[in-house]
């Protein structure tokens, strides 16, 4: 068995510990990834005010556009949400607030919406 000299040794060992560093270190460099920047969305100007079904039901629907406005809801659930919301307004109309908020809540339960 021959002996490897000392000298030549140590500089192979440093060496490959340079490389390894290096290689290490390469990705430390690196600038950071920059996270997309989100365009804020504008909420609804006002929402109706008062009380009983109908300014409910215009205040919800006020929402519910906003939300497909920015993507946070989908289109087609958007559209069933609004067709409920749709025979809601029809029974306030009629004068039928109890089964219009009725409508209402089933709605919002429906879809997720407090």
């Amino acid at each position: 068995m021959r002996a490897v000299p000392t000298q030549a040794f140590r500089l192979t060992l440093v060496l490959l510990a340079a490389a390894g560093l290096a290689s290490c270190q390469s990705g430390a460099s690196a600038p950071p990834p920059v996270a997309a920047a989100v365009a804020p969305v504008a909420a609804p100007a006002a929402l109706p005010q008062g009380a009983g079904c109908g300014p409910a039901i215009a205040r919800t629907q006020a929402v519910v556009s906003a939300d497909v406005a920015s993507g946070d809801l989908n289109k087609p659930v958007g559209a069933r949400f609004g067709a409920d919301l749709d025979r809601a307004a029809a029974a306030c109309a009629a004068g039928r607030d109890g089964e219009a908020l009725h409508l209402l809540a089933a709605a919002k339960s429906r879809y997720g919406y407090p």
